[in-house]
């Protein structure tokens, strides 16, 4: 592990950090806004429901991808990104004018930060825009799926990551398409100065936890479109486990806008939905000690993924991240004196 590594994962669990904390102040805003995305957020139903619209939202973008529609799913991203973007605005800005029953403040940051990508993609502008949507779709999920249907999302979600990365490829050709497309579902991590994500020429090569920005093959989820960046844009099958190059070499890192957003739901929906006692920090109220629990779960899993990754090996993100966010959930749940049934949601 040299400087780089240290870079890439004190940036890392930066982002990470922004994003849970994040979730975390906006879950009651939210709530009080009436942002619940479904009417029972207790009814496990909705975790299958999920995973389909994800299977589907695959085919769509491997379909769209090889008609050459990558401009309409740069767009559709976009237009997401702006949307979580306003929830989030929605409840930090004062409504200085109401435009069609909508938050005028709101509307012209979200905008602003839609038209940045859309104009400037660089990675700072990526990278800003990514921590705003990650924070609203965790918040947004969190106070929508209950304990039981949180749980069972991010362990389905896990399973489906490992099977994507080391069993079938269905996955290269959208990660590649994805990152060519320079929009905030992959969020970079320079390592080096000056270093421009702009000027970076060809297919981005992706896989989950190993990628190089030159050109090869490429394997993600929509859950998880992540990973570690090479520079010397070498064409192994990382699904395949081969080593890729020395870290030394790598310009920069890329992180899976979902590998941030899957374990935070877990966070906010333990700090929403699990009666414990708040910790009390300042500007925290939601802050309890099994979503803090989660959330070093969920820290100490990345650092072992990373560490892991930047020795040059492909792997997938969320059985570690998922799983050590259940873990930190269920410890904190039991050290402050949750029944297990009921921490689970049964």
């Amino acid at each position: 592990m040299n400087r780089r590594a240290y870079v890439a994962a004190g940036a890392t669990v930066l982002i990470f950090l922004l994003v849970q904390v994040g979730a975390l102040a906006m879950v009651e805003p939210f709530q009080s806004a009436g942002l619940q995305t479904v009417e029972d957020p207790r009814d496990p139903t909705n975790s299958l429901l999920y995973l389909v619209a994800i299977l589907v939202a695959t085919g769509a973008m491997l379909a769209a991808f090889k008609l050459g529609g990558d401009a309409v799913i740069r767009l559709f991203i976009v237009l997401s990104g702006g949307l979580l973007s306003y929830y989030v605005f929605l409840v930090l800005l004062p409504p200085v004018a109401v435009v069609g029953g909508f938050s005028g403040s709101a509307l012209v940051a979200a905008g602003a930060l839609a038209l940045a990508l859309l104009v400037y993609p660089e990675w700072y502008v990526i990278d800003a825009t990514g921590v705003v949507m990650g924070v609203g779709a965790a918040a947004l999920f969190g106070i929508s799926f209950g304990l039981l249907p949180a749980l069972l999302l991010l362990t389905a979600l896990a399973v489906y990551d490992a099977i994507s990365v080391y069993g079938t490829e269905h996955m290269l050709t959208l990660a590649a398409g994805v990152m060519d497309l320079r929009v905030p579902v992959v969020l970079v991590v320079p390592l080096t100065l000056g270093y421009s994500f702009l000027e970076e020429e060809g297919a981005a090569r992706v896989s989950d936890e190993g990628a190089t920005p030159d050109g090869g093959d490429a394997g993600a989820t929509p859950a998880d479109l992540d990973d570690s960046a090479n520079a010397d844009g070498g064409g192994e099958d990382d699904s395949e486990g081969v080593d890729g190059p020395d870290p030394a070499e790598r310009d920069a890192f890329f992180i899976g806008l979902g590998d941030v957003v899957m374990p935070t739901i877990l966070v906010a929906s333990a700090a929403f939905f699990l009666e414990t006692p708040s910790l009390g920090v300042p500007g925290l109220p939601t802050l309890t000690l099994p979503a803090l629990t989660a959330m070093i779960g969920t820290i100490a899993g990345l650092l072992v993924l990373v560490g892991m990754v930047m020795r040059g090996r492909a792997h997938a993100g969320l059985p570690l991240l998922n799983g050590g966010a259940i873990g930190g959930y269920l410890v904190g749940a039991l050290a402050a004196g949750v029944p297990l049934l009921r921490a689970l949601g049964i």
